[in-house]
């Protein structure tokens, strides 16, 4: 199968509510919905997740396209890197690897779809077969007070979910009132806490300190990424478990990090590592070192949990509670299958592909609210 046009729609995907976190509030999940067409008829289909903008991702992504077009579907690997090597990295972007992935990760990705649907084979059959036969995911509390969240705790509690992930990092007081309300309506469930980079060493180790007393499983990200491994192991001491995520987006990030024995988990999405081989190669690593690889959500559609799907399936060391945030959506673009979690579980498909079908009116509404906040 050749490629013979990639298509790229830019979409603002509404979400149903405010979402708050320690950097602010969001709106919407802005992506670009990517299609792969091929001399064979199949069309590959995925996403890459923009940000901070779409504009400057939509850009790289029309000046690489060029470079794939006549080219085989499943030399995806080489193509990639070959971009990167001639039009990203020698044109003095050449630091830029987390940009890259990101952006790319979508071709990368739709690549697999359309290898996938062209042999009649899910993709986790393609990368060697799944492991696993469901997927587990925690379920991510939504609102702004400590009411608000804790009244969708007690909701996601009903609805079977074993673990439950709550934002923190935007208000030490806050944060302790937000955490001991989730508690009190959930006491049996395992809970995990992220303070996406929000504090510095000497206020996490304090607000750990203060938070262990809510049985928490996990606490990830608590201080910036930039810092590496070194700023995790300075928390070591507090005895509360901690996962890296904006610490690592490569697969050599990973490896140091794991090196370091810093961390019990890696949280890392398949478009923070360009796509499913890089991700795979990161899970890898992980897994010599006993270290979970957890998938990490970032502003998405259910074309992502799909694909995560699939991906994560076939590696050893998945972590039982994943990321997903279609659900934050007014409208997600999925019309087939249903991701709603049973017991905070999907199966894994066995359609061709990813499995899903679009809902191409969603899509439309979608393009035009992008369109619309440009005017």
């Amino acid at each position: 199968m050749k490629i013979t046009n990639i298509r790229t729609t830019p979409l603002h995907c509404r979400f149903k509510q405010d979402y708050h976190w320690a950097d602010g509030i969001t709106l919407c999940s802005p992506v670009i919905l990517i299609e792969v067409e091929t001399d064979e008829g199949v069309v590959g289909i995925a996403e890459s997740g923009a940000g901070p903008t779409i504009e400057p991702m939509l850009a790289i992504l029309q000046d690489a396209i060029p470079h794939f077009i006549g080219k085989s579907v499943y030399d995806g690997n080489k193509l990639i890197w070959d971009y990167f090597r001639t039009g990203f990295k020698a044109r003095g972007a050449g630091s830029q690897y987390r940009y890259f992935s990101r952006t790319m990760s979508g071709i990368e990705l739709a690549m697999w779809d359309a290898i996938g649907k062209g042999l009649g084979q899910p993709v986790c059959n393609i990368l060697g077969g799944a492991l696993h036969d469901k997927v587990g995911y925690f379920g991510f509390v939504q609102g702004d007070t400590p009411q608000q969240l804790a009244d969708d705790a007690k909701q996601l509690v009903e609805q079977g979910y074993p673990v439950l992930y709550v934002k923190v990092g935007r208000d030490d007081k806050l944060d302790l009132e937000i955490v001991r309300a989730v508690r009190e309506v959930a006491p049996d469930v395992r809970l995990r806490l992220d303070a996406n980079e929000a504090w510095d060493t000497l206020r996490a180790v304090r607000m750990m300190e203060k938070l262990k007393a809510f049985d928490i499983e996990i606490m990830e990200q608590p201080v910036p990424g930039i810092g590496g491994a070194d700023a995790l192991l300075r928390l070591r001491h507090v005895g509360m478990p901690l996962s890296a995520d904006q610490s690592v987006y490569l697969p050599e990030e990973v490896y140091a990090m794991c090196s370091t024995r810093a961390v019990e988990s890696v949280v890392l999405g398949l478009h923070e590592t360009c796509g499913a081989l890089r991700w795979r190669k990161a899970a890898a690593i992980a897994e010599a070192a006993n270290v979970r690889i957890n998938i990490h959500g970032i502003f998405e559609t259910g074309i992502t949990t799909c694909i995560a799907n699939q991906v994560g399936s076939t590696v050893p060391n998945l972590d039982d509670a994943n990321q997903i945030m279609w659900q934050l959506l007014e409208e997600d673009i999925i019309e087939s299958p249903n991701l709603t979690p049973v017991n905070g579980f999907l199966p894994v498909s066995k359609k061709p592909g990813y499995g899903f079908e679009l809902n191409r009116d969603a899509v439309g509404r979608a393009a035009e609210a992008y369109l619309k906040q440009k005017r």
